[in-house]
């Protein structure tokens, strides 16, 4: 256990993972203990400062509302949301596709913004993929939702994808993280991280019980290891903890859970549960496809809104070695308290909104 502990911590300081490795989940209406298809993104990226805005509508495009990186005032990619049709897309980055165009990649936002603008259901969502030109420009994991129930992931490259429909499972429930089944076996990343997932959220898999509770308070939260078998956290004598292959990191910049309306109810109920920053010290605060609130809106210097600046202060007591490896180390005595009561603020949010 002392050898394998070590090789973690080797590898964090080495910096073997990558910036863009998100956690994500997708349940069909039949897998959740709402009756509301269920999408989640546990962000990772160099994209920090997170914010969300909305996109009016036209006469042949919804309107939506999304995550998007600081500082993209023109809104150019999305990077996850929801539109007022109750459909709602993500990403994950997958490493074990066929590699990226080189004169053409990294459009996976561009992708989901103009999903988001054209796509009510799954289906329009395959036939635009159909539609546009190759080589397309993304290596990734989309994950969808819609109003009728329906859950997907669709793993897309330059020339294709594959689609994945959760319903075809037994519980109604995929995961993705940053490796595509259909890809190479064995490479990408987020094995362990997909694992952790898997462990902490099987119990309500598996009575089709999922909630967003569980997902932003529960997994984004967690740092239970899988290879491991332990969760790191739950000796409160310990004080580091090496931030590796959990499924907060450093590098997490947001959490977002979309319930969408229940089949055959009014698709504008759909909801955008949202933790901006890292999620292990950050708060639920719910926005919808025709609102967003102001503590998610663009109003600070940089374009990122308050909750980022509020999480980003919050983020130095919690990683606060600077030189060397030390960004590596969570001071768990300081993230503990802070954790707590971002975790109550969030527990009012869902109350107020039952």
């Amino acid at each position: 256990m002392k050898r394998l502990i070590i090789a973690l911590a080797a590898a964090a300081v080495l910096g073997t993972s990558a910036a863009d490795a998100c956690t994500s989940m997708v349940a069909s209406a039949r897998a959740t203990a709402s009756g509301r298809p269920l999408l989640w993104k546990h962000r990772d990226s160099s994209g920090d400062m997170n914010f969300v805005a909305r996109t009016e509508p036209t006469d042949t495009t919804f309107g939506f509302s999304a995550l998007y990186n600081g500082g993209d005032s023109l809104l150019t990619d999305a990077w996850a949301g929801v539109n007022e049709a109750g459909f709602a897309i993500m990403n994950t980055a997958s490493y074990n596709l066929a590699p990226d165009t080189a004169q053409l990649r990294d459009r996976e936002g561009v992708v989901m913004a103009m999903a988001l603008r054209r796509c009510a259901r799954i289906d329009d969502f395959a036939r635009m993929l159909d539609s546009l030109p190759r080589p397309m420009g993304v290596q990734a994991n989309f994950g969808v939702i819609d109003a009728e129930g329906g859950a997907a992931y669709f793993e897309t490259h330059d020339h294709g994808y594959t689609r994945f429909d959760a319903d075809s499972t037994a519980h109604g429930v995929l995961i993705r993280t940053n490796f595509s089944v259909t890809g190479a076996e064995g490479k990408g990343m987020g094995y362990i991280r997909c694992r952790n997932a898997e462990h902490l959220a099987g119990d309500a898999i598996a009575r089709g019980e999922l909630t967003p509770e569980l997902l932003t308070e529960g997994l984004s939260r967690s740092f239970y290891h899988d290879l491991l078998g332990r969760d790191c956290a739950a000796d409160t004598s310990v004080r580091w903890l090496v931030d590796q292959d959990f499924i907060p990191r450093r590098s997490s910049v947001a959490s977002v859970v979309v319930e969408s309306s229940r089949p055959g109810s009014d698709p504008s109920d759909a909801v955008m549960w949202t933790v901006i920053g890292y999620p292990a010290a950050g708060h639920v605060v719910p926005a919808t496809a025709t609102h967003v609130p102001p503590e998610l809106l663009p109003s600070e210097p940089g374009h990122t809104c308050p909750a980022a600046v509020a999480n980003a202060l919050l983020v130095k007591k919690i990683f606060p070695i600077e030189a060397g490896s030390g960004q590596r180390y969570i001071d768990m005595d300081a993230l503990r308290p802070i954790m707590a009561e971002q975790h109550s603020l969030s527990m009012k949010a869902y109350e107020s909104n039952q």
